[in-house]
């Protein structure tokens, strides 16, 4: 198998470093998602405290009891805000659902942007008012930490650092709390599921805090699977189907999964929190003229960003 390199980057040599650091940070980010589509960040703005605190909440959440967590699922919201249940997503092309449950926080808009008008409101867990303010805080610091992102990205596909702004503000974003249950006889399961099944995330990048067990694996540009570690509090950033449809390609949304474990550790669970960072649902997602020459055509039609969600929540079952 090739060693596939994921640069670990320093988010503060961009947020505050030198022209010189600003310049090598955009570089690298725009080569590692030129080649694997994945990197990994430190100084992101989450303290391992609040890491550690979120873990404790999310924890907490699927500990409750079904029929509490069930009061929480709102199938009219297509996943996108409360408790998703077992058995509910499956990845696209899959015929067996993902072996998970998880509950979704999205947007707060507090600055009257008539958007507000379009987003469900975050259900709020009264069993742990904790699990709510955490998580929103969670949200804001990986919101934030996502646009710096953006600004390098930016700077690499020679746009004006700025172009992602006015995008992302009061963006359609989503942080899910992910919990993959333990499984006491493997035996029992269809011989299809894991626990994610291959797939690439819908939004323009996606920030992953270092998930409570390993099992995260990418496919190489070799058709090769490859475990992704997170180093402790490191924070690891994909490409996802938007920003590879903006830029035709030219940045890539890495295929990934969540394999099983081994058998005998099948019986624990395992817990993850991405951040999928979304823009505005009017966002237009026609092939920059950039990135499309005549070696490499123009390979996506022109739609919306909120045209393409819903096409996407379709083919992975949350939508009807």
């Amino acid at each position: 198998m090739n060693t596939v390199h994921i640069p670990r980057l320093d988010l503060n040599t961009y947020i505050n470093g030198t022209p010189e650091q600003k310049k090598r940070f955009s570089d690298d980010i725009g080569k590692a998602f030129n080649d694997t589509g994945f990197v990994t960040i430190t100084n992101h703005g989450l303290s391992k405290a609040l890491i550690d605190k979120l873990y404790q909440q999310v924890i907490s959440l699927f500990k409750l009891p079904e029929d509490v967590k069930l009061k929480y699922e709102k199938p009219e919201l297509a996943g996108q805000r409360g408790y998703t249940s077992k058995g509910k997503e499956t990845a696209k092309g899959f015929k067996v659902p993902d072996l998970k449950e998880f509950w979704q926080i999205g947007q707060t808009v507090t600055d009257n942007d008539p958007v507000k008008d379009e987003y469900p409101e975050n259900l709020t867990v009264t069993e742990l008012p904790e699990f709510n303010s955490t998580t929103r805080e969670v949200y804001q610091k990986l919101e934030s930490a996502g646009q710096h992102l953006l600004h390098a990205i930016a700077v690499y596909l020679e746009l004006p650092e700025n172009y992602f702004d006015d995008k992302v503000h009061n963006g359609n974003s989503i942080l899910r709390t992910l919990h993959y249950f333990p499984i006491e006889d493997p035996d029992t399961l269809p011989p299809d599921a894991v626990r994610a099944g291959a797939h690439e995330d819908i939004n323009l990048i996606t920030l992953l805090i270092g998930a409570s067990a390993d099992g995260l694996e990418l496919l190489t540009r070799e058709n090769e699977w490859f475990p992704v570690k997170a180093h402790g509090e490191d924070v690891v950033v994909n490409v996802g189907d938007m920003l590879q449809r903006l830029t035709n390609n030219k940045l890539k949304s890495t295929t990934h999964r969540v394999v099983n474990p081994p058998r005998e550790e099948m019986k624990n669970s395992r817990y993850s929190v991405p951040f999928f960072l979304h823009p505005k649902s009017d966002m237009d997602l026609t092939c920059l003229e950039s990135c499309i020459d005549a070696e490499h055509p123009k390979l996506y039609s022109d739609m919306t960003a909120g045209e393409y969600l819903d096409e996407r929540l379709r083919e992975i079952g949350l939508k009807k």
